[in-house]
This record gives structure tokens, sequence and C-alpha cells, in this order.
């Protein structure tokens, strides 16, 4: 209540400031009454100047009145130069044209270049470029998702160093991991959409997608999401189109390899002539076979959303995101040998080792408010409300370890069970931010962010099983008709989240090379599960200056100390609460920029650890004692390098390499200098794309290479666990390294008409994602498939 008085008064001071100043307002479009989004309007004579928003939408004031030379900018078109006059105490409307400067494109692979932030504020909660943030942030395009014709999260994400698929839990979700953590959050436009699905990972449909960020490291504490499992290792959030108050569309038909069939429509504009209502709407129809026998899906998704401009400071948007997805598990297959041996089985395509009627199926519906005003050309507050409905429902086969014959162990023999599962969870999130940009304090100036989130979830979760129905061989033919069941084993279990955050941040300029960073998020977290209730609380802050030697090259350097609340109720063997874990992150490096922004090289070293980890205690036979004990050191560091934008002005890049050293330093559970379980020391991506200018004009041609090294398939257990297929004191086999090929070749016939054709795994290289040895799931094989698109 305290922090919420405080920050009511902020507000209130904010509205008293921002009174009656001399003050333009407008829109900026282009020559086809197209918006002109984050558009630069600026006064030389002043050195004041202001950027339009998504829409075009601009409000600008000044100290006095009198006539101003001001420059109106943006990306891809011809500078304008116009001479306005500011009134006293009064808002006079001005709508700027711009000619379009066909030499340049406006979006690049990365996103939209100079002061366009891509949405990130909706993440970082600050008015930043990415490349004016004190994280690694990487940013993927509309435009480079259309290009490489990315249907998955995975698909999107392997553009980013570093980044890579954790598990696929049996084809069932997307699971991805960053610097060592296993499955990192991935949020919809800076909100969890599950209350906490420890490293499972979810699945969305790439056709409402704008952009996808990803965050890397424990600097992701502004969202709140430490409690979540992979959360050190940063976050991934995905953000969705909006309206935009020009009309227009697509519509797009995509058929492929193994049945697949895909629809989509994108379609937006004004509703009214005033041009203060828009609308859009995205929608996606998908099935699809697979090239294992047996195997199917389908998917609907649908993205409504409006906009209102309530006024020429606020603005409103609402959204609806719905998302339905049915498909048949994929089982994958077995290790022939030792755990410490890597022997998978191949499994021919027309084997399938599960059940007929195996079933996953998810539906998650998003709502979201939206709410922006501007209270000054300085400072404005944003308001945003989320509630969320997640269910999944899972039916289907599993496989348990290799049956003994005659003391002999059998490898090819498996016992096959079935379980019936089930998860709901109910989330809402309230968000409120006074964001400050450019506000002066003597020869000082500050960007900042003042906020509060009060955020809960309602999660019930259960499951029906039975260990053994039958005994296959994965050799044979096997009969996927499950039989009548008596459940052995029925579980549930409902919990209750209650978390209030509150973030405050501050970036001081000093000058125009030195810039520093502060910020602090407190969190206080309640967790009701059964009859135990527990309560954390936390502050996790975060610090770091950017030095700016030149124009396009910024050094930056940061500390974070992020907590997990998770585990501060654990008591040690007097009864003791050993209070929270913490991760401690250092990370530094190295953003340039290069031609007007067309092109960026960054390099990022970073090191993280957790020497406080709240370790069981086992006895002499390694039998967990319940008790635990303050100690170990789980360490993570490594080299990131992405080097993104046009090396020509008809060639695109993007490449990334990264080197990841993951280890259990101390810990009572692992071996000494071991790795977390797939974990790859190295990752590498490369994606080219070249546009014909000339007489084969309309003509695109790319190509990526992915590359994912090798890593364990476990973690190696000192003797202490042995659950999910460790072995204790047995270094588990490493799953081989392997990369792919894609191609993609794209033709534009008119303003209307275009057509491309995309090749996946041109080689056919096989490989493999494991979970333990519970999931080990072959990636895709070679698939062709071709897209025609209309846009009007």
């Amino acid at each position: 209540m305290k922090y919420l008085l405080l920050f009511t008064q902020l507000l209130f001071l904010s509205v008293v400031v921002a009174q009656d100043k001399p003050t333009i307002s407008g829109t900026v479009k282009g020559m086809h009454n197209e918006v002109i989004p984050f558009a630069n309007i600026y006064i030389p004579s002043l050195k004041k100047g202001t950027v339009a928003d998504e829409q075009g939408v601009y409000t600008l004031s000044i100290k006095n009145d009198g006539n101003y030379k001001i420059q109106i900018s943006a990306v891809g078109f011809v500078t304008k130069t116009e001479d306005i006059t500011f009134t006293s105490n009064k808002t006079v409307n001005y709508n700027f044209i711009l000619d379009l400067d066909n030499s340049l494109e406006q979006v690049e692979v990365f996103g939209r270049r100079n002061s366009h932030p891509d949405k990130i504020e909706a993440l970082t909660r600050l008015p930043l470029a990415t490349h004016e943030q004190i994280q690694s942030i990487s940013v993927i395009s509309e435009k480079l998702i259309e290009n490489q014709g990315a249907l998955t999260i995975a698909d999107a994400t392997k553009n980013v160093a570093g980044v890579y698929t954790f598990a696929t839990y049996g084809n069932k979700r997307e699971s991805i991991s960053s610097r060592g953590f296993r499955g990192i959050p991935i949020l919809k436009n800076g909100v969890r959409v599950h209350s906490d699905f420890r490293g499972v990972g979810i699945l969305t449909d790439m056709q409402g997608v704008d952009n996808i960020q990803v965050l890397k490291g424990a600097a992701a504490i502004t969202q709140g999401v430490a409690t979540d499992l992979g959360s050190p290792g940063g976050v991934v959030n995905i953000v969705t189109k909006t309206p935009k108050y020009s009309f227009g569309g697509q519509v797009s038909q995509r058929v492929g390899s193994f049945g697949l069939t895909r629809t989509t429509a994108d379609v937006y504009g004004p509703l009214n002539q005033k041009e203060t209502i828009a609308y859009r709407i995205n929608g996606a129809i998908q099935r699809s076979d697979s090239y294992r026998s047996g195997i199917s899906s389908q998917r609907f998704y649908i993205n409504p959303s409006l906009e209102f401009k309530i006024d020429n400071k606020s603005k409103l948007t609402l959204e609806l995101d719905h998302f339905y997805d049915s498909r048949t598990p994929d089982i994958g297959t077995v290790n022939l040998d030792e755990n410490d041996t890597n022997a998978i089985y191949d499994l021919p395509y027309d084997q399938f080792l599960g059940f007929e009627n195996d079933k996953a199926v998810t539906k998650n519906t998003t709502y979201a408010v939206r709410f922006d005003r501007i209270l000054s050309d300085r400072l404005t507050l944003k308001a945003a409300y989320y509630a969320s409905q997640l269910d999944l429902n899972n039916k289907g086969a599993s496989l348990g370890g290799a049956v003994s014959l005659n003391n002999e162990t059998q490898y090819n023999l498996r016992e096959r069970g079935y379980s019936s599962a089930y998860r709901t969870d109910n989330n809402s999130t309230l968000q409120l931010d006074l964001v400050g940009k450019d506000v002066q304090t003597g020869s000082i100036k500050h960007t900042f962010q003042i906020g509060l989130d009060y955020r809960t979830s309602y999660a019930s979760y259960g499951n029906e099983t039975v260990n053994v129905v039958d005994t296959l061989n994965v050799f044979m033919a096997n009969s996927n008709v499950l039989p009548n069941l008596d459940f052995e084993v029925e579980n549930s279990t409902v919990s209750e989240t209650n978390a209030l955050g509150f973030v405050a941040q501050d970036v001081i300029s000093w000058n125009k090379w030195l810039n520093t960073f502060i910020g602090l998020r407190y969190s206080t977290t309640e967790t009701i599960t059964g009859d135990e209730i527990t309560s954390s609380n936390a502050f996790s802050p975060l610090v770091g200056v950017v030095v700016s030697p030149s124009s396009h090259l910024n050094v930056f350097a940061s500390y974070t100390n992020s907590a997990y609340p998770r585990t501060g109720n654990r008591i040690d063997i007097n009864g003791n609460a050993l209070g929270n874990e913490r991760f401690d992150q250092l990370e530094s490096g190295i953003k340039t920029s290069w031609y007007n922004d067309r092109l960026r090289f960054n390099v990022t070293y970073f090191k993280i650890n957790n020497r406080n980890i709240n370790l069981p205690v086992y006895d002499d036979n390694f039998i967990a004692t319940g008790f635990y004990e303050k100690g170990g050191n789980d360490q993570r560091q490594g080299v990131e390098l992405e080097l993104t934008g046009r090396i020509l002005e008809n060639l695109t890049a993007v490449a990334g390499y990264s080197y990841i050293d993951a280890q259990y330093k101390d810990h009572t559970s692992f071996v000494y200098g071991s790795s977390p379980l797939n974990t790859p020391s190295h990752t590498a991506n490369l994606f080219l794309n070249y546009s014909f200018k000339n007489r084969l004009k309309g003509l695109s041609l790319g190509g990526g290479v992915y590359y994912t090294g090798e890593r364990p398939v476990n973690d190696w257990s000192a003797g202490a666990v042995s659950h999910e297929g460790i072995v204790p004191n047995q270094e588990p086999f490493d799953i081989e390294a392997f990369t792919q090929v894609n191609l993609q070749a794209s033709y534009v016939f008119n303003q209307n008409w275009s057509a491309r054709l995309l090749i996946n795994n041109l080689f056919d290289e096989i490989g493999y994602n494991a979970y333990r040895t519970r999931f080990i799931n072959q990636t895709d094989p070679r698939t062709l498939s071709g897209v025609v698109s209309y846009n009007f």
C-alpha cells in the first residue's frame, strides 16, 4: 500500500507538470495514406524533438510560442522540412506526408532501425532501442520470420546465438534453452501466459507474431520471472500484431510435405473516417501428417484486436488471442545400450510405438487491455490488464526401461504404459508504469520507469496412470490398439499464487559518451498448495554502465543478482529456513552499428553463478533426508557473437556463434565439473538472403545453416540421484552434434501477388532432441513446401 500511494502521488505530480505548453500534434503518413510508425519530429534550432508512435501519431510541446522549422524523417522516406507555428496555451493539429525513398528498406531482419524499439518496452518496460539497453537482447522481425517460413518458436529462435531446443517432450511442446538453462520462460507481450510450466514450454502460432524478442541471462528481472525454472538463462517474448490505421492485409496458402496445408489471413484498417478507431484480425488454420505413420495434427488460431485513439494523447488497445492445437504425441525411440553409450535406434518411419488414440490437446486464450496516456512530451503512463486460460489434455503411451530376460537385458524390449493427464491454468496480471524519456535534472538526463504489477494464478493438474499395459519389441510391428484399462495411480493437485512486484529503473545520461543504469525489483509471493501456504520476498538489483566512444559503438557491463523464491522455505537439519537461492550474473560486451544502423555486430561475455544453492542432504546410502544445506556452485559462462543486417544493399545476413561452459562446480547430487543435461558447448547459425534488383527484380534467394553441438543426454549423478533414467555414478552418453541446411526462394510478381518455395533440412541430416531417456525425438527429415500470398 505504501508503494501504491507513492506511485499515485508521482502520477499526480506528473499530470500537474504537463500543463498548457505550446503544442502541436497529428499523424505522419506516406503518399498512399499509409501510417509511418516511429517517425522523428525534430526542431533543429531548439535541439528538441519527439518520436511518433507505431500508428504515426505524435505530440510535441515546447516552452515558448513562435515560428520554427521542423524536420520530419523516417527510415525509408525522404526527410521533409516545414515551417510550423506554435501558439501559447493551445494544441494545433499538423499532419505530415512523406515521400517514399525507394532506395532503402524500412524493416531490417533484426527489426526496424534507429529509434524504433520493436515494442521492446513490453519486455524491458523502458522506451529504449535494443542497442541502448544494458541487457543482451536479440530481436527476430516479422520480415525474417516470413523469409524463412518459420512455423514454430524453435524455428525462429534458432537465429539467435546460444538459443536452442531443449526438448519437445514427445512432440507436445516447445521448450527453449539459453546459456545452459533449460526451459526458459516464454512470454506474450511481456506477460507469462502460464503460471509455472517448469520448463515444459508452450505452443503458439506464428501468424499473429509481430516480432520475437530474446532477452538472455538473468537480467530479465523486470518481469519477475525468477520463480520459473530456466529464468536465469533469459526469456523469450512473443509480441503480437496490433491494428493499423490504413487498410490492408494478406491472405496466403501453404502446402507441403507430409500433408501440410495451412491457410492464413491478416486484415487491418480504420473503422471510421476520422481514423480514431482501427482493427486487425489475424487467423490461421493448419493440418498436417508426419513423416512417422499414425501421427497427425491440426490447429486453429485467431487474434482480433481493436485500438481507440481517445484523444491525441490517449490510446486504448483491446486484444484477444485464441489458440487451439490437437496433435498425436510421438513417443519417440529408445537407446539400445547402457546409458553411457550412444546407441539411439533409428526407428523406421512406419513404426509408431504409441496407441492410435494418443492425443495432446492445447487450448490457450489470452485477453489483454492496454492503455497509454501521454502526460507530457517526456512522461507517459502505461496500464495493462491481462487474463489467460490454458487447458492441457494429454492422453498417451509411455516407455519404461529395458526388460531383463534370463538375467540379460533386452534393450529392444520395453514395457509400455499409459497415462491421462490434464492441467488448467487461470492467470491474470495488472501492470502500471510511469515512464520518463529524456527528463532533465540540471545537466543530467534520465530515462526511467517506475511500476507495479500484481499477478494471480490458479493451477489445477492431475493424472491417471497405468504403469504397464504390455511389452513391445521396437524391432517388430506392434498393436496400436489401447485395451480396456483400470488406472492404478491417480494424482491431483491445486495451487494458487499471488504475487506483487515493484520495479524502478533509471538510465542516467551523464554526457554523450557515458550512461549508467540502476534497476531494482522487489517481489513478494504467496503460494497455496493443498493445506500448505508459503510466502517469500526478494530484492533483485541490476546495475550497469554503457560507454559510447563513438556514435556507432557501445561498450557495456552489468551486474545482476536475482532471487529464486521457490527454494526459500527449504529447511536445514535444525529446522531453519535457508532463504532464497540467488544467481549472480556478470555480463559485458560490445554493441556496434554500421552504415546508418544497417548492420549490427555484437559480442557478449557472461558468467552466471549460483553459489548459494539449497542442496539436498543425503545419508551414507545416498538416501535423501528431506533436509537441505546451503552451499554449492552451479556455473555457466561463455561468449556470444551476433552479426545481423545488410552486408550489401541487397544482401542480408543473420549470423551467430555461442560457446557455453556449463558445470556443476560443487554439488551433493552431481559430479564435479559435469555439464547439465542437454547443454551443447557450441551452437552456430548463418542465414543469407539475396534480393535481385535489375533484370531479375522480384526474385530473392536465401539459405540457412544451423549447428547444434553434442550434449549430454542426462545429468551425471554422484550417486545420489537415480530418477528419470539417471544411473548413479555412470557418465551419460552424448547426443551427437548435427547440422541442418535450409533453402528459400521467393518471387514478387507485382504489388499484390508473391510466391515462396521452402526446403528445410536439404541434406536430410537427422539429429535428436532428448529429455533424459524418457523422450528421444528425431528432428524432421527433408521437407518441401510452397506458399502463395496475395497482398491488398
